[in-house]
Order: structure tokens, then C-alpha cells, then sequence
């Protein structure tokens, strides 16, 4: 029996033919135009349809075959994908072919598209292999179903701090979007899913676009070998809250099998004790919250005798019933009996443990290079963001570890200045002259907000990087007639917010 392809040489060939296609984020949004990628985005594949319709160009074949789940006719692939042709794209599992007649129609068997990043890591584009969801099927989901690249992924992808370290580890890697992402700052990355469908994709997606990675099939850190550490760990778990009833199907790429927020929590414990001396977690998760208990509160028992720094940014807050339909409708169910009889497995979940809310967010763990008190850092920001904050996060705990070991008399010593993105707002009474509030806005990262008064604002509109902060405290001591000490004692743990927070930047 003579042997079959090679899946490499297939792969090459195909990562060939999709760079010839020009079938990239870019080539798909110059063929179907702004108004049709925007609705791509929303799921909605009327417009992008409607735009490549008779359309023969390689690009608009694959998008409606690969990205729209559409049929094609095999010479239409063949000529799309002149080296792999329709036989290799069967053999490589993405496509069934009904025949091997010019006429015959293939129909795609995954979700073939491009995807581009550019972040602190720099510029790449890449292609994913995924399941083909509900835009291309209509249907309801499998309970083995792969997720390609979500708002989820996007979100811990725009989080993750980017600085090179030697080894990352990606729990719960799905198709291999984040591990992909680390392959660029990392000598050597690790990516593990309990999912031996999400394992064969991901080991795709690598050779696809020339990436090494380690696979490993297991939960959270089972797959982790003793004595092995990370500087990097990078984490979207299956953190959805799930009713654990047989009447609830089990989504493996979002449910853990764990009841509650458990998962998350038995995360957020464990990580440190694969993590290198100065290595960093991120993982996205949801935490319950309860009546009489805020939901920092929740997380700082998750992580009583971890050791570890924790920064916490909650991003979206649901009600229960909220909940319930945003992953109801996230498996493909449609209103219904069903739909009903899901919803109401959720709500009494929910009540049997008094959950008012669930909410979601990005958290950042590290482990100390020195003894010290952890950093413990709360904050809930559900205003829209789009600037990366892998390099806020990096920024923030860089601030946080200068400010540890400077007392008063060291942070007068330096000269500060105000973020470039850093704006003043003065809102007055009519016909009183001093303004009645003053806020410095931050326009990116976290885009935070302080209200200052009037000496801590002129102490800021004097951080040029070249007045030292006691030369400046000392003006406006002379100022309001006031001793100096008492204006340092005042303003200086406010400087240290603002320094935390990203509006004032240490030399």
C-alpha cells in the first residue's frame, strides 16, 4: 500500500495557495467591502454573500466556502487552490467532496479564515482551522464543538502582557490562538486542553503557520510535569457558570464540569505553583456574586495563601437571566420549549445558591521576586476599550514595584511628568472663577479618571520631567502659605495613585 500524503507538505502547500489568494484580513475586506465585514463581525453573512456572489476570485471562493460555510464547485476550489487542489483540502479533513467531477460540489468540514495582530509583540498575520459555527451551520452546537477566535479570545489576547520570556503556558488552548500569540515572545510554549478535538486543530493551526508548540491533553495544570515554570501563563478557561443537570448540554471549549465559579477559583489558587519567581498569569473568568459580599471580596479568598500580586479588572456584570440567555443562545439554541427548559435549569442554579449577578474580567496574577506584602489591586471598568493593555498591565506592575521602595524623601527626589495621553477638564459655576471640579482623563489603556484639587492639579501641570516633585511642592507651599511638609503629606499618596493609574509616569 503506498503511503498518503504527506499532512506537512499538504499544509505548505495550502499556506502557498492562501498567501497567492491574497485570502487575508485585509484582501477579504477590500473584496466584500466595509459594510460587509462590519456585519462579518456581528455574525451576519447576508451582506459578505451577496458580495461575492458569481464571483470566481480565489478570495471570494474560500471566504464562502472556508468563513460562510457555503458549498462550492470542485473546479471553483481547484483554482482556488491550485497546489493543494479539492484531494489535498479532502485529505487534510476541511472539505467533503460529493464527487470528483468539475461540477461536483465540496462543502466545508471546518472554519478556514484569516486572522491579523498587532500588538507589543509586533505584526502577524496567520490563518485559523476551527469548527464551523452557527453563522456557517444554522445549528445548534456540538458538545465537542472548537471555538475559532470569539470576544473572549480577543480580549485575554489584548490583555496579555508581551514581554520575551523563556517558557508560556496556555491553559485551555482551544484552536491555539493564544499560544500562537506567545510563540512570538517565548523560546518555548506550552498549550493544554482536556479536548483531544481542540489538541488536533490546535497542532493544525501550528503547522499551518510554522509555529512549534507542546501539546498536551489535560485539566488546568494537571499536564504540568513536577519542578516545570513559567514566566507566562495565559488562560481562557471554560469559566461559563453551567447547571450541572443532564438537561444542560456540556460545551467542552466553555464548561469545566465544575459547579459554579469553582473552576476559576481552583485557577486562581493553584497557578502560582507553576508560575517562575517574577512570572506572570492572565486568565478571563466569571465569578458569582452574592448578597452581603462585594465581588472583590470573592476573589481575595481565592487567593489567601497564594502569595501571589493580584490586579483585577471586572469588565461586564450580568444579572441572572441575562446569564442565562447570552449562553443559551451562544450554543445555537433558538427560542423555544428547549430554550425555555435551559433557561429555567439556569435560574434555579442560580437560586439554589442565592446568585445575584455573575460577573466577568481579566485577571492578573504574578509571583514576587522578593517577600512583601502582595499587591492587591480591585477595580471595575466597563467602559469600552480598545487600545492593547497587555502594556498597561506591564506598566502598572512595573509602577507598583518602583513605588514599593520609594519612601517620601526618594519619590521627591524625581522629576515626573504627565502621560502624553493625560487631558485636564474644568468645569466652573458660571461667574466664580476658580473651577468647581477638575478631572484628568486618561485617553487610552484604562482610560481612568481622577478629580483632583487645585494644588494636586497644579502639582501635575508642573510634572515636565524636569522639576523634581519636592522643587514643586515646595513652590506651592510658598503658594498657599502653608509648610511644606503638610503640602507633601497632602499630595504625595495622590501622586502615587496617579503614578499607579498611568497618569504620571516615574523617570
Amino acid at each position: 500500500m503506498s503511503p498518503g500524503p504527506d499532512p506537512r507538505a499538504l499544509l505548505a502547500g495550502l499556506r502557498e495557495d492562501l498567501r497567492a489568494a491574497n485570502y487575508t484580513v485585509d484582501g477579504v475586506g477590500e473584496l466584500v467591502g466595509d459594510v460587509a465585514s462590519a456585519a462579518l463581525e456581528r455574525e451576519q453573512p447576508l451582506p459578505a454573500l451577496r458580495a461575492t456572489e458569481g464571483s470566481r476570485e480565489p478570495a471570494a471562493v474560500l471566504l464562502r466556502c472556508a468563513t460562510l460555510g457555503r458549498a462550492v464547485r470542485r473546479a471553483e476550489l481547484d483554482a482556488a487552490l491550485p497546489r493543494t487542489g479539492t484531494a489535498g483540502a479532502q485529505a487534510l479533513g476541511l472539505v467533503a467532496a460529493a464527487g470528483e467531477g468539475p461540477d461536483d460540489e465540496v462543502r466545508p468540514l471546518v472554519d478556514l479564515r484569516p486572522y491579523t495582530v498587532d500588538d507589543a509583540a509586533g505584526a502577524a498575520e496567520w490563518w485559523l482551522v476551527s469548527d464551523l459555527g452557527e453563522l456557517a451551520t444554522g445549528q445548534a452546537l456540538s458538545a465537542d464543538h472548537v471555538l475559532g477566535v470569539g470576544g473572549a479570545s480577543l480580549t485575554l489576547a489584548s490583555a496579555t502582557v508581551r514581554t520575551p520570556v523563556e517558557r508560556v503556558l496556555d491553559i485551555g488552548t482551544g484552536c491555539g490562538i493564544q499560544a500562537l500569540h506567545a510563540s512570538r515572545h517565548a523560546r518555548r510554549v506550552t498549550a493544554t486542553d482536556t479536548s483531544e478535538r481542540a489538541l488536533d486543530l490546535a497542532a493544525v493551526n501550528a503547522a499551518l503557520n510554522e509555529v512549534a508548540l507542546d501539546l498536551r491533553q489535560g485539566s488546568l495544570l494537571e499536564p504540568v510535569e513536577d519542578g516545570e515554570r513559567f514566566g507566562l501563563v495565559v488562560s481562557n478557561p471554560p469559566f461559563v457558570i453551567t447547571p450541572r443537570t443532564g438537561a444542560v448540554p456540556t460545551y467542552e471549549y466553555r464548561d469545566g464540569g465544575m459547579p459554579g465559579d469553582s473552576l476559576v477559583a481552583r485557577l486562581v489558587g493553584g497557578v502560582g505553583d507553576v508560575l517562575a519567581p517574577g512570572g506572570v498569569a492572565q486568565l478571563l473568568g466569571n465569578w458569582e456574586l452574592h448578597e452581603g459580599e462585594s465581588w472583590s471580596q470573592r476573589l481575595e479568598h481565592w487567593l489567601e495563601g497564594t502569595g501571589l500580586d493580584a490586579w483585577v479588572v471586572q469588565r461586564e456584570v450580568a444579572d441572572p437571566a441575562l446569564y442565562a440567555e447570552t449562553w443559551i443562545r451562544d450554543g445555537g439554541q433558538k427560542p423555544g420549549p428547549r430554550f425555555d427548559e435551559l433557561y429555567a435549569a439556569w435560574l434555579d442554579d442560580f437560586a439554589a445558591r442565592g446568585v445575584t449577578g455573575v460577573g466577568f474580567g481579566v485577571v492578573t496574577l504574578r509571583r514576587p521576586e522578593r517577600p512583601g506584602t502582595p499587591l492587591r489591586r480591585f477595580e471595575e471598568n466597563l467602559a469600552p476599550l480598545t487600545d492593547p493593555l497587555g502594556e498597561v498591565f506591564a506598566a502598572g506592575l512595573a509602577a507598583h514595584d518602583r513605588l514599593a521602595v520609594l519612601d517620601d524623601d526618594a519619590l521627591g527626589e524625581l522629576a515626573l511628568r504627565v502621560a502624553a495621553d493625560v487631558t485636564d477638564e474644568r468645569y466652573h459655576t458660571p461667574g466664580e472663577p476658580d473651577p468647581r471640579i477638575v478631572l484628568l482623563r486618561q485617553g487610552g489603556g484604562l482610560r481612568h479618571v481622577a478629580q483632583v484639587d487645585g494644588d494636586l492639579a497644579g502639582l501635575v501641570g508642573a510634572c515636565d520631567g524636569e522639576l523634581t516633585l519636592a522643587q514643586v511642592s515646595a513652590g506651592l507651599a510658598v503658594l498657599g502659605e502653608e509648610e511644606v511638609g503638610a503640602v507633601r503629606a497632602r499630595l504625595f499618596p495622590r501622586v502615587r495613585d496617579l503614578v499607579a493609574d498611568g497618569l504620571l509616569l516615574l523617570p
